[in-house]
């Protein structure tokens, strides 16, 4: 009989599998700390992608919800089996279908489930948990494992309505990527105050007793500097984001010690992502803990969506999609929140 505490095995290894470079980065505990901190924050400065945002408030409204779905996304593309995945990844399309709407700075529209859109969230969320490991975890991969990297990094694009030959391969392509996107990337007032909410470790903790919140306060005060340490100066004049250099040098070996703790210590590694994603556990736990699926085979999306019945994302949900635009754009009305129920079996509640 199993034990009480022993996580559920997944059906399968997913996507990637334990000889991945995917899960070597990703399961380290820099990922859901600095490495999504610093995606969230960076991805402010996408002009359609903070409309979208802004216009919910839920980055304001329930921040820690908000930030325990995102975490518990990434990390069911990494870790989860492919049934799981393939139905996150469907539903996905559904919750952004109602994330349209017109930019306000262009007069553009905008549209979630763009490719462009997409992109450039994959890239941010993959880069930055790519940048947190060699900063504070175990340093830089080697050239044939970062190239790996971005291989799979491109498996997981076909979860998205991107389209995976976008993906570059190697460290200088996703360095051209960012020097091509750079122009086009701006920070408003509304940018600037996200990225600021968002450098605020605070506003993802559970609420804690008076006597700890003196700790809670100097943690969250240095897993920003450490955030903002990763991100060139270019971005931070955007963001208005001021840090000493000297503050940049102190914080690495810091946050190298801190997170080399929690990597050594299981225990104590989950304990902090129950902290800030409970819903994340049961998702990392068996991996964290070496627990074999049912069947230990890797499937690819293309495989997986033949199996469960699913559609490419970039095809899904047409019909859905067009009745939002309709709404939003025919008639003034307000998106239906048709896919957020849905999604809260799958990407954890909205509560």
């Amino acid at each position: 009989m199993a034990r009480r505490n022993t996580p559920t095995p997944w059906e399968d290894y997913g996507f990637f599998g334990p000889d991945s470079v995917a899960w070597k980065v990703w399961g380290y505990p820099t990922a859901p700390v600095t490495g999504l901190q610093r995606a969230v924050v960076v991805e402010e400065l996408d002009p359609p992608l903070i409309a979208a945002v802004d216009a919910t408030g839920d980055n304001y409204n329930r921040p820690r919800t908000r930030y325990d779905r995102t975490i518990r996304y990434f990390a069911m593309v990494a870790f989860a089996d492919s049934r799981t995945v393939s139905k996150a990844a469907d539903v996905l399309v559904k919750v952004h279908s109602k994330a349209i709407g017109v930019e306000p700075l262009s007069g553009k529209t905008y549209d979630a489930n763009d490719p462009h859109s997409q992109l450039w969230i994959l890239l941010t969320g993959w880069h930055s948990v790519l940048k947190a490991y060699e900063t504070y975890g175990p340093g830089k991969l080697s050239e044939e494992e970062e190239n790996r990297y971005w291989e799979e990094c491109a498996i997981a694009a076909e979860l998205q309505t991107c389209d995976p030959a976008d993906v570059p391969r190697t460290r200088d392509g996703v360095r051209a990527y960012f020097e091509r996107m750079r122009p086009h990337l701006a920070a408003s007032e509304a940018a600037q105050n996200m990225m600021h909410h968002l450098l605020n470790a605070q506003v993802i903790l559970p609420s804690a007793h008076w006597s700890l919140r003196p700790a809670l306060w100097a943690i969250a005060k240095v897993i920003r500097a450490g955030t903002i340490a990763t991100m060139p100066h270019w971005m931070r004049r955007l963001g208005g984001l001021r840090q000493s250099r000297l503050t940049d040098v102190l914080v690495r070996p810091l946050l190298r010690l801190s997170y080399g703790v929690l990597h050594r210590v299981r225990t104590l590694k989950l304990a902090v992502l129950r902290a800030i994603s409970p819903s994340t556990v049961p998702i990392v736990e068996p991996m964290w803990r070496g627990i074999a699926p049912a069947n230990p085979v890797v499937l690819t999306p293309t495989e997986a969506r033949e199996r469960y019945g699913y559609d490419e994302p970039r095809r899904a949900h047409l019909a859905l999609r067009a009745r939002q635009r309709e709404r939003v754009f025919g008639h003034g009305e307000s998106p239906s929140d048709e896919g957020l129920v849905e999604s809260q079996q799958v990407l954890g509640s909205l509560a």
